[in-house]
């Protein structure tokens, strides 16, 4: 185990280190560019279709779920333990300045989102069950061809991996302990509880997901932020002085101070943009399984609504737990992960603070499990075929209670690697298919690709 462990350790420092950030960025950087900035100029026609819904009219019935829920499907793997522990972490070992650069990765982010969504539904296939299925394991076979299959299977076996961890085990083990800390609930109870719970949603497939996603997500999401905006509220004095340090450690080293050991530039850059990737997904190819469910005939108008998700999961949720704690003065103490948030919120609402940020990571991790799910059994489908799905439901709600007691250390490290490696055919089918993505959008908003009907993209 210790062999194994060691492996892991050293691909998981490759996978995770400098040359896979910069791949990330450099990758959504070189698409944004490419759309000449159109996710960030065209965001407010987004937030308009999102709004919208779009629930699919007559001609364009194709897919299972509501775009809208496609985006919160994808929003409720992502809102998460990386909303609330991940920013702690960050600003832990980057300090202030590490907010900056995870938007900075947010803003390139949203056009590696658009373009993950648009080649989904662009690239997607219907499974013997009538059903759309799509992701980068499609797009890299229907998109690269049949030569670039076992690039599509790779991305696959990560995926199918990765869910166990990342978007279980870990999960349910992280509400475990928030919940026998602030409540005292044993372990065990939290993990059959959730199974129950979870299990309920899962084995109905997407639809029942899409629909359980769609409600929690946008109410527990804006709970969260109204809760972060009443902290503000009570420490306004101080919101002034916690951008002016995000604004200037990005660019200058932050001095030991209290229990903080300091920060040098590269690390705020480095933890930012980690922690933001981690938080926000992008790049990393799973949610635009998600997206490939939706009922719509226009892989653009799809990539618009996908790439709010980046936009409100680090831009606005990641913002308020990041001024949270930099107006409190907490986080010089040497305090990191979902206890400094909690110690943060505590700080300005006593007796409150940390039961709010159990509950939200409690119900946050709840829907990452949800969404995860739903990404697992896409990639156990598309290497074992439609009649493994429901094994691989069933293996998934069952392994919930396991996570939540056991010690996860070598679980964690095993997830986290393959969750990075996920991103490597992903970047790779981006980078090669961007050609696609660059037409498809050009198209659209010069009007050639609009169905009859339809108002003209403005």
């Amino acid at each position: 185990m210790e062999a194994l462990t060691n492996l892991f350790s050293a691909i998981n420092s490759v996978v995770w280190g400098p040359l896979m950030l910069i791949l990330l960025l450099g990758v959504g950087l070189y698409l944004q560019l490419g759309l000449k900035l159109m996710p960030i100029r065209k965001l407010g026609t987004g937030f308009k279709l999102m709004f919208q819904g779009r629930a699919a009219k007559g001609e364009e019935k194709e897919g299972e779920i509501s775009p809208f829920n496609a985006l919160m499907t994808a929003l409720s793997a992502t809102i998460g333990t990386g909303n609330i522990a991940g920013v702690a972490t960050a600003i832990a070992l980057g300090g202030p300045g590490a907010v900056f650069w995870m938007w900075i990765t947010a803003l390139v982010g949203m056009a590696t989102k658009f373009s993950e969504a648009v080649l989904a539904v662009r690239y997607r296939e219907v499974d013997s069950t009538g059903n759309h299925i799509g992701g980068p394991m499609f797009y890299i076979k229907n998109g690269l061809g049949k030569k670039w299959a076992w690039l599509g299977g790779a991305f696959a076996f990560f995926g199918a991996v990765a869910a166990f961890g990342i978007g279980n085990t870990v999960q349910s083990n992280s509400v475990a302990d928030a919940l026998d800390s602030t409540f005292g609930l044993p372990h065990w109870l939290t993990g059959v509880v959730i199974m129950v719970l979870a299990g309920a949603v899962i084995l109905g497939g997407i639809k029942r997901i899409a629909k359980v996603a769609g409600k929690l997500v946008p109410i527990m999401g804006i709970l969260y932020i109204l809760a972060g905006l009443v902290v503000l509220a009570v420490n306004a004095s101080q919101i002034g002085d916690a951008f002016s340090m995000i604004f200037y450690y990005a660019f200058n080293p932050h001095a030991a101070m209290g229990g903080f050991a300091g920060a040098a530039v590269m690390a705020a850059i480095r933890f930012g943009v980690a922690r933001g990737i981690f938080s926000n997904e992008a790049g990393l190819g799973s949610a635009p399984i998600a997206h490939a469910a939706a009922q719509t005939k226009n892989p653009v108008r799809q990539g618009l609504i996908a790439m709010l998700g980046t936009f409100i999961d680090t831009i606005m949720v990641c913002t308020i737990t990041a001024l949270v704690i930099l107006t409190s003065t907490v986080w010089v103490e040497g305090e990191a992960g979902a206890s400094l948030t909690a110690l943060s919120f505590e700080a300005a609402l006593p007796g409150y603070g940390n039961q709010i940020v159990s509950l939200a990571l409690a119900i946050f991790a709840f829907t990452t499990i949800l969404g995860w799910s739903f990404y697992g059994e896409k990639c156990f489908q598309f290497l074992f075929g439609t009649r493994s799905i429901m094994l691989y439901r069933v293996l998934f709600v069952l392994a919930i209670p396991l996570g939540a007691i056991a010690q996860l250390g070598f679980i964690w490290l095993m997830a986290d690697t393959f969750n990075a490696m996920m991103a490597i055919p992903n970047l790779i089918a981006l980078a090669l298919l961007s050609p696609m993505v660059f037409k498809l959008t050009r198209d659209y908003f010069d009007g050639k690709d609009v169905l009859p009907g339809e108002d003209l993209p403005k």
